[in-house]
C-alpha cells in the first residue's frame, strides 16, 4: 500500500472517529501535504526508511487550534493504536521532525499534526494568504514546494478553506506563465551553442555536460508547456515521463545524451527544441516560427531561441512583467537547494533580483 492510501485509511478509521467523540463538531480539514514522496505517488518499499507511515495533518482555526491543539495532540498519544495496517504510527527516523510552534502541534509518538492554514503557508511559501500574491510573490516560489502543497491528498475539508488555497495556487497566472517562458528559452539561447563548440575543439567531456544541462532546460520547458509544476531533483525525471510530451521529447533527449558525437548531440537537442515550438504554437500562446539551422554560419544547429523569446514576452498583458529582466523565477535562477527550500531565503533572493 502507497503512503497516501495508508493515510486516508488510517484518518478515516481511527483519527475521524475519534475526533468525532472527543471534539464533537470540530470544524477541520485534514490533508497529507507538505513533504514526502507518497505525495506524488513515488513512494516505494526504500521509502519506508523515512518520512513515511500514517499520518495526518488537522488544520484548524486560529481559534480551534488555540483551544484544542494542545489537548488533542496529548489524548490522541494515550489512546493511539501502535500501529496502523502493519505499519509502526511513531515517529521513526524521519528527518522532518513533529511540528511545533505557535501554530503547529504533533508529538513524536503518532502521525497525527495540527496546523492552521495561515502558518502551513507561512512556513511552506512565506505567505499567511494566497488571495493577493503579487507577480514577485509568484516568482519567489519554488515549483516543488507549490507542488508539495497542491499535491497530495485532502480527506476531509469542512468550509472548502484548505481546497480553495490549494486551488489558488494551482498553476502560475497565465502573464507569469508567458515570462517563465521566455526565460526558459533565454536559457536554451544561451547554451544551445555551446554543445558543438566544445565539442569541435576537442572539449568532449564538456559538450556532454553542456548536453545535459540543455536536457534538464528542455524537460523543465515541457513541464510549463503542460502547466505542470516540476518535482525535486529526485524526481524530476519520473514526474517528466508521466507528461504527455514526454513521449515526443524523450527519444530526441535519450540521442543527445547517448550521443558520441557533438553534431549528432547537438542535432538531437535541435529536434527538442523544435518538439517544443510546435507545442508552443498548438496551445496557441507566444506563437513563432521555428527555423532549425546553423549558428550565424558555424556548424552548429539551432533553433531562432530569440524569436521565441520575444513572443512569449509579447504575450504578457502585464506592463511591468514585461518590463522586467528576462531572468526568470526562482527556478530558473537557482537550483540550489537550502534556497529553494527556505522560502524566506527564496523571496529576498528574488526581490533582490527583479525589484
Amino acid at each position: 500500500m502507497q503512503g497516501i492510501e495508508l493515510s486516508r485509511r488510517f484518518y478515516g478509521d481511527i483519527v475521524r472517529p475519534w475526533l468525532a467523540q472527543v471534539a464533537p463538531g470540530l470544524d477541520h480539514s485534514a490533508a497529507l501535504i507538505g513533504y514526502g514522496s507518497e505525495l506524488l505517488g513515488f513512494d516505494d518499499e526504500t521509502s519506508r526508511d523515512h518520512n513515511w507511515g500514517p499520518r495526518v495533518h488537522i488544520i484548524l482555526s486560529r481559534a480551534d487550534f488555540d483551544a484544542q491543539a494542545r489537548r488533542l495532540v496529548a489524548a490522541f498519544a494515550k489512546v493511539a493504536p501502535t500501529s496502523f495496517l502493519g505499519e509502526p504510527i511513531g515517529w521513526r527516523s524521519r528527518p522532518h521532525p513533529p511540528a511545533s510552534g505557535a501554530e503547529a502541534m504533533g508529538a513524536v509518538e503518532h502521525g497525527l499534526e495540527f496546523h492552521t492554514l495561515e502558518a502551513r503557508l507561512e512556513a511552506h511559501l512565506g505567505v499567511r494568504a494566497v488571495d493577493r500574491l503579487s507577480t514577485l510573490d509568484w516568482l519567489g516560489f519554488a515549483e516543488q514546494k507549490l507542488l508539495a502543497f497542491t499535491a497530495g491528498a485532502v480527506f476531509h475539508d469542512d468550509g472548502n478553506r484548505l481546497g480553495r488555497a490549494r486551488d489558488s495556487l494551482a498553476y502560475f497566472p497565465d502573464d507569469v506563465w508567458f515570462y517563465k517562458i521566455a526565460c526558459q528559452w533565454r536559457r536554451i539561447a544561451e547554451e544551445q551553442a555551446f554543445v558543438g563548440r566544445a565539442g569541435q575543439v576537442g572539449d568532449d567531456l564538456g559538450s556532454r555536460v553542456i548536453a545535459a544541462r540543455l536536457v534538464r532546460d528542455v524537460m523543465r520547458m515541457g513541464f510549463l508547456l503542460e502547466r505542470r509544476y516540476a518535482p525535486y531533483a529526485k524526481w524530476f525525471g519520473s514526474g517528466f515521463a508521466r507528461l504527455p510530451i514526454a513521449e515526443a521529447l524523450s527519444p530526441h533527449l535519450d540521442r543527445a545524451l547517448r550521443s558520441e558525437h557533438w553534431a549528432a548531440r547537438g542535432e538531437a537537442l535541435a529536434a527538442s527544441y523544435l518538439v517544443l515550438a510546435q507545442q508552443q504554437h498548438s496551445l496557441g500562446i507566444a506563437r513563432f516560427t521555428p527555423v532549425l539551422g546553423p549558428y550565424h554560419g558555424r556548424p552548429f544547429i539551432t533553433i531562432n531561441a530569440d524569436d521565441a523569446v520575444e513572443a512569449a514576452r509579447g504575450a504578457i498583458s502585464d506592463a511591468g512583467l514585461r518590463q522586467l529582466p528576462v531572468i526568470g523565477s526562482l527556478d530558473q535562477v537557482s537550483d540550489l537547494t537550502p534556497v529553494l527550500e527556505s522560502a524566506r531565503l527564496s523571496r529576498r533572493m528574488m526581490g533582490s533580483l527583479l525589484s
